[in-house]
């Protein structure tokens, strides 16, 4: 399956994929907080591990979630909807 282009979204698909992606984006924005924290205590604590990697590994992950929100989110007012 080809992936659709943000012009060739409904008006409800594009809404429901802005809402799903704000709360995706949200969720690991505030687990990879979390994930930094730990990983900052732990180095504290016990010194480098190789745990320590992942938040800075994911990371580009929640980079691009927030480039194709705000990309969902002009389409939408571009298309003047709520």
């Amino acid at each position: 399956m080809r992936n659709k282009l943000i012009t060739e979204y409904t008006d409800e698909e594009l809404i429901s994929s802005e809402k799903k992606l704000k709360i995706l984006t949200v969720m690991l924005g505030a687990s990879m907080v979390v994930l930094f924290s730990a990983t900052i205590l732990l180095t504290i604590r016990k010194g480098f591990t190789p745990i320590m990697i992942v938040p800075i590994c994911l990371l580009p992950l929640l980079v691009i979630n927030i480039i194709n929100w705000k990309g969902l989110k002009k389409e939408k007012e571009r298309r003047n909807l709520k």
